[in-house]
Order: structure tokens, then sequence, then C-alpha cells
């Protein structure tokens, strides 16, 4: 058997039994699975789900001030007082230590039934702001899915590159293996051994840095997915990049599902509805009263010594501001500020999400480009490392092994920049469907 048969079979079956006692050493966590364990884990996500819950429980009618309030009161006052009285014909009459008493309790309703339409107002004003928290939230879930995605093809990328560096070590070793021969029947020098040897150490520390960011990688990954950092996983091996993605599609997506436009819609809705509560100033304010209250007083000295009653009560009241100094046209005018700066918000919003994209996609469609001439490159790269490793088995290769060592850096540049080219794509297609609110799990 050859060198070159020998190369090429230790070069196969190394990489598969590294494949095969990795895969079975460590799970191997897909992108769906780690979205799905960030959705269940991320502490920011809980903090905006839990932010929704709580609008969610302040919109009520009791909590916009619809709805009456019913309460129960108890009052007993008591006094022990030395006393004395002067009655209407001049005798006078005196009690030590005279005790009195003054009981009441009952039930009561009070009930605003009429505000100025200010309470409705506030209701749609709470249903608003359940759903600027919705938008939150959903902004919040997509933020981290596409923190989760990146990293996770961020360590696919690294796991390439890890590959790539163990083929240039398996190659190094060849080298060494081949110019230990050529030495031994003298057709090479010492120094292309030697050679051969330094370049194999300079291999294993690239290849050293690379598992030290592959690990720290992961650990990062399973930070944001809320997770022990040492749980140790595998990830897939290919890059999938959606090459169908078309701007005025994106265009239309984002417009309808970006949260932070539709959060600052509903802030322009919110300032609207606080608008209508001030103006709800200009009217009268109406409250109906009622009760059943039960009545008790005893003294020890004086005409009547006792008495109680029980029974309904009830009222109506009703105040209305007629001047407060020019404050209601002032609040007025600032809510009407209020909804043209949410408006200009709005404006700038679509302004700076429509710029977003439309780089984004030059970026993308540029990526894409060079995916596909990186993953040409890696063919001819790899070609050539062939052809120059066949020269150097048989020695025609003669001014030294420089020419070996370019090729082979060639080939594991190409390699490299391949799977940075993939990546690069990859965060290109998750930065626009971000954008537009459409990030898939792929």
């Amino acid at each position: 058997m050859n060198n070159s048969m020998h190369y090429k079979i230790f070069f196969s079956v190394a990489s598969l039994f590294l494949s095969v006692l990795s895969t079975k050493a460590q799970e191997v966590l897909t992108v769906e699975d780690a979205v799905k364990i960030a959705l269940e884990n991320n502490f920011e996500i809980k903090i905006a789900s839990n932010d929704l819950k709580i609008d969610q429980q302040n919109l009520s009618l009791a909590n916009a001030g619809i709805l009456p309030n019913l309460s129960a009161n108890v009052t007993n006052n008591n006094s022990v007082l030395d006393t004395k009285q002067t009655q209407l014909d001049g005798t006078e009459r005196e009690l030590d230590n005279a005790r009195n008493l003054n009981l009441t309790y009952g039930v009561a309703l009070n009930w605003t039934v009429f505000d100025g339409m200010r309470m409705f107002a506030r209701h749609n004003q709470l249903k608003e702001l359940e759903k600027l928290g919705d938008a939150e939230l959903k902004l919040t879930i997509l933020t981290k899915i596409s923190d989760v995605i990146t990293t996770y093809y961020d360590i696919v990328q690294q796991q390439q590159q890890l590959v790539a560096l163990d083929t240039t070590i398996i190659i190094s070793n060849v080298r060494i293996t081949t110019a230990t021969n050529r030495y031994k029947i003298g057709k090479a020098s010492k120094l292309e051994v030697l050679n051969a040897e330094v370049d194999l150490n300079t291999d294993t520390t690239a290849f050293l840095r690379q598992k030290e960011l592959y690990a720290n990688t992961k650990i990062l990954l399973n930070q944001i997915l809320a997770r022990d950092p040492n749980i140790d996983f595998k990830v897939i091996e290919e890059v999938q990049i959606d090459e169908n993605l078309l701007l005025p599609d994106l265009m239309i997506l984002a417009e309808k599902q970006n949260p932070q436009l539709q959060a600052q819609v509903i802030n322009k809705r919110i300032a609207e509805l606080e608008l209508k509560q001030i103006k709800g100033d200009r009217y009268p304010i109406v409250n109906i009263s009622s009760g059943y209250n039960f009545t008790r007083s005893e003294a020890s000295l004086g005409f009547i010594t006792q008495s109680s009653g029980r029974g309904f009560v009830y009222g109506i009241n009703a105040t209305m501001n007629i001047f407060n100094g020019g404050l209601q046209n002032r609040n007025e005018r600032i809510a009407k500020l209020q909804i043209e700066n949410s408006q200009i918000l709005i404006d700038q919003q679509k302004l700076a999400l429509e710029t977003q994209l439309s780089t984004a996609y030059q970026t993308y469609m540029t990526n894409l480009q060079l995916s596909k001439l990186e993953a040409k490159n890696e063919e001819i790269a790899k070609q050539n490392m062939d052809i120059t490793f066949e020269k150097f088995r048989i020695g025609t290769i003669t001014t030294t092994t420089l020419e070996f060592r370019t090729a082979q850096i060639n080939y594991i540049n190409a390699k490299v920049r391949n799977s940075n080219a993939q990546f690069q794509a990859k965060i290109s297609e998750i930065a626009l469907k971000e954008l537009a609110g459409n990030l898939t799990f792929q």
C-alpha cells in the first residue's frame, strides 16, 4: 500500500473514529431543543411573562373604577368623664365617672355612576397596556430565540473549525511519518523532519486554542438556556441556510409583526386614551351612596340615657370643576403633544425598520454569494492539497517542504473561511427574520 493510500485511509478512519466517539460521549442538541429549553428556562423570558400576567391582572372593571365599592364599618367610641350639667331652670346635676357609649356599624355602598367617561377610557387603556405587555414579551422571546440560534450556529462553526484543525494535525502526522521514512532511506534531510515536527506543534497549539473557544461558546449557550454551564453536548454538523428570503415579503411581515413597531402603535393608542381621561375632568362626577346602619348611644347623665336606630341610608353627590387656574387646558395640550410624539416615534421606527431590513438584506445577499464562493474554494484547495501531497510523497518537491506546508495551510484556511462564510450567511438570515418578527427554529 503506497503512502498516498495510507494518508487517505488514515484520514478517513481517524475522522470517523472521532465522530463516533464524540457522538457516544455527548448528547446531540438540536436547535429546536435549544429554543424550547430557552423558552422554559430563560430568566428574562420568565420576567417578561410575569410582567404580562401583572398587566392581565390589572385589566378589570374594578381597577378601571367602573364597579361600586361595598364596605363594612364598625365604630365604637366610649368615654368615662366627671360630668356637670346646668339645666334650663338653673338646677345643676353632677356625676363622677359618667360612662358614655356611641356605637355604629353597618354596610356602605359607594358608586361613581358618571365621571365624564373616564372610567371607560381607563378600562380601554388597561386593555392596551395588556397588549403592550404582550408585545414586550414577544420582543423578549424573539431576542432570546435570536441569541440562542446565533450562539448555536456559532458553536456549529466552532465545531467545524475544530474538525478542520484536527484534520491538519492528521495531515501533519502523516507528513512527519513520510519525512521520517524519506530521511531513513536517505531521500530527505533531518531538517525536513524537524520542520514537520515544528509545524505539527504549531497545528496542535491552534487546535487547543480552538478547543478552548469551542468549550467556552458551549458554556455561553448553557447560560442563555439558564441551565448548568457544565452540561456537555454536541451540535449538528451542517448549517442549513434559507436562500429564498425576499425583501418585499420581509417588509410586509415587519410592518405587521415587528414587536418594536407594534409597541409604538400601542403607545399611541394609550396616549389617545390618556387624552380622553383628561377631557373627562370637564364633566361632573356623580356618586351615589347607600347603606344599612345600626346606631346605639348610652349616657349616664342627661335627658336621654339611651337611644338606638337602624335602617337604610342613601344619598347622591355631584361635583364639577369650574376653574382650576387653567390647568385643564394645559393638561389637554400636553396630552395632545404626547399623541403627536407617539406618531413621530411610529414614523421613526418604520423608517429605522425599513433601513435595517434593506441593509441587512444586502448583507444577506452578499453572504450567500460568499458562502457559495468559499465552498468552491475549499474544493479547489482540497484538490491542490491532494496533488501536493502526492508530489511530496514521490519526492518531486525538491526545493523544501514549503510548498507542501503552503498547500496544507491554504486548505485549512479555505475550510475555516468556508465555515465562517456559512455562519455569516446564517447570521444574516437570522437578523432578517428577527426584524420581520418571523424567526423560526431552523
